[in-house]
C-alpha cells in the first residue's frame, strides 16, 4: 500500500519572532497573475505622483558674507569642508554638518577671483583683484595668533582664474595669459598666450592631470599640454564661454556654460561638433560642475535658477530656484553625491538635494526596498502619457516661463523663415545647418 504524505519546512512559512510581518507563499507562474501589468502601471503612477509630493529639494542656507558669492571650493580630502570667496575679497571655511562658519579670513583687496583646494587639502590657493596669488593654510592659527598667508606672490595683472594640478605641487592662473606655477618659486615656470587678450577660467583634467583647458575672451576654448611648449588647439564658438567643467570619469569630455544661454558638451577627439546641447536656461549660464559619478552636471545661471541635467540629454531633469535667490555665481557638487551648493548675489550659499525627493537619514531594510521598487516601476512606465507628465512638470517663476515663452516663439520663427527661405531659393543653395552645427565658428591647430 503506497501512502502519500505532504511535507513542508516550518522554515518556509513560520515567522522568526512575533514582531515580523507574516510570511505568504507566491506563485510567480503569470498565467496566475493576468492583471499584473495594470497592478504596476498603477502603483508606478502612485510612485510618480507621491515622488513629485515629496521633492523639497532645499536643505539650508549659509548666511554670514557681507556681499555677494563669487567663488565656491570644495576641500580635496574632506566631505564636510566647503570654502567660498566674496566679491569684498573675504574667504570663509563652513562646516557643512553643524552648518556653521569656523573660520574667516580677509584674503584681497577687491574681488575674490578664483579659489582651489591643494591636492592633499592641507592648504588652499586665492587669487584676487589685487594682483595677488596667496596660498593659506587650510588649519586655522591658534588663539591670538595673527592670521597670515603661507605664501603670496606679485603678478603683473589681474588673475581671473586658479586650478592645483590632481597629483603634483604645481598650479595654474588665468589672466592676460595661462600660466603654470610651481609651489617653490615666485614666477611662473611657462606661460601660454594665442593672440587673446584675456581668460576667464582655466581648469586641470582629473584624469588625464597634464591636459588643460581655458576659456578666452575671443569666444573660443583653449586645450593645453603642460608637456608642450604651445597650447593644443581651440574651437571658437559664437559667444563666449564663462567657465567649463572637466568629466571626472571621462577623460576626453568637458562641458562649458556659455553666453548664449546653452551648455555644449564637448569631446576634444573631435571639437567641430559638440556631443551634446544643453538648453533650458533662459539668461547667461555662469558656472558649472559634473557630479563624481560623471552621469550628470549642474550648472548656475543669471535667470536665478539652478539646473541639473544628464550628460547626454538635452534638457535639464530638474531645476531650483527659491523668491530670494538672485543671480546664481557659483554652484558645486558634493563628493559624497548627494548634496549641490550654490553661491548667489544675495549673499547666500544654499545646501540643495541632489536627488530632490531623497529621505535623509538612516533607512531601514524595507524603506530602500521599497524605494528601489518604486524607482524600478517609474523607469519601466516613464514613457506612458500621464507617468511623463507628472513626472516633467516642474514649477518655475513667472519672468522665467516668460522668457521661455518668448524664446520659443522666435525659435519658431527663425526656423519658418529659414524654412521659407530654402523654398524660394534654388535647390542646395541653402544648406541645413543643424542644432548642433550653429553654434560652432571654426577650430583652430
Amino acid at each position: 500500500m503506497k501512502v502519500k504524505v505532504l511535507c513542508r519546512n516550518p522554515d518556509d512559512y513560520v515567522r522568526e519572532t512575533t514582531r515580523d510581518i507574516q510570511r505568504v507563499p507566491r506563485n510567480y507562474d503569470p498565467t496566475l497573475h493576468p492583471f499584473e501589468v495594470p497592478r504596476e502601471y498603477t502603483r508606478a503612477l502612485n510612485a510618480t505622483k507621491l515622488e513629485r509630493v515629496f521633492a523639497k529639494p532645499f536643505v539650508a542656507s549659509l548666511d554670514g558674507h557681507r556681499d555677494g558669492i563669487s567663488c565656491i571650493v570644495k576641500h580635496s580630502k574632506s566631505l564636510s569642508t566647503v570654502l567660498s570667496g566674496a566679491c569684498d575679497g573675504e574667504v570663509k571655511v563652513w562646516n557643512l554638518p553643524k552648518r556653521e562658519c569656523m573660520r574667516t579670513v580677509q584674503a584681497h583687496e577687491g574681488f575674490v577671483r578664483g579659489m582651489c583646494s591643494r591636492f592633499c587639502g592641507t592648504s588652499f590657493f586665492t587669487v584676487g583683484d589685487d594682483k595677488t596669488i596667496k596660498q593659506w593654510n587650510m588649519e586655522a592659527p591658534g588663539y591670538g595668533v595673527r592670521e597670515e598667508p603661507i605664501n603670496t606672490i606679485l603678478g603683473k595683472a589681474v588673475f581671473t582664474g586658479i586650478d592645483h594640478h590632481h597629483r603634483e605641487g604645481t598650479f595654474a592662473t588665468c589672466g592676460q595669459t595661462v600660466d603654470i606655477w610651481d609651489e617653490q618659486r615666485s614666477s611662473p615656470i611657462r606661460s601660454f598666450s594665442w593672440g587673446v587678450d584675456s581668460f576667464s577660467c582655466v581648469r586641470y583634467n582629473p584624469v588625464e592631470t597634464e591636459l588643460l583647458a581655458s576659456c578666452a575672451s575671443d569666444r573660443s576654448v583653449v586645450l593645453y599640454d603642460t608637456r608642450e611648449s604651445a597650447p593644443l588647439r581651440k574651437v571658437i564658438m559664437q559667444l563666449r564661454s564663462n567657465t567649463l567643467c572637466w568629466n571626472p570619469m571621462e577623460a576626453y569630455y568637458f562641458t562649458c556654460a556659455n553666453e548664449d544661454y546653452n551648455l555644449y558638451t564637448y569631446d576634444i577627439r573631435h571639437l567641430d561638433v559638440p556631443v551634446t546641447v544643453h538648453m533650458d536656461h533662459v539668461s547667461a549660464v555662469l558656472d558649472v560642475d559634473y557630479s563624481p559619478t560623471g552621469r550628470e552636471f549642474v550648472s548656475a545661471s543669471f535667470d536665478k535658477t539652478v539646473r541639473i541635467f544628464q550628460k547626454d540629454k538635452g534638457h535639464s531633469r530638474e531645476v531650483y530656484h527659491t523668491k530670494r535667490m538672485q543671480h546664481v555665481i557659483s554652484v558645486r557638487w558634493s563628493a559624497d553625491n548627494k548634496y549641490i551648493m550654490s553661491g548667489s548675489d544675495e549673499m547666500n550659499i544654499r545646501l540643495w538635494k541632489a536627488n530632490a525627493s531623497e529621505k535623509l537619514g538612516l533607512l531601514s531594510t524595507r524603506e530602500k526596498a521599497a524605494a528601489n521598487y518604486n524607482k524600478k516601476l517609474m523607469e519601466k512606465f516613464q514613457h506612458h502619457p500621464q507617468v511623463r507628465r507628472i513626472a516633467r512638470h516642474r514649477h518655475l517663476p513667472r519672468d522665467v516661463l516668460k522668457q521661455k515663452r518668448e524664446q520659443r516663439e522666435m525659435k519658431e520663427a527663425r526656423r519658418r523663415k529659414e524654412q521659407n527661405v530654402r523654398k524660394h531659393s534654388k535647390p542646395g543653395s541653402v544648406p541645413l545647418v543643424t542644432e548642433k552645427e550653429k553654434h560652432v565658428v571654426a577650430v583652430v591647430e
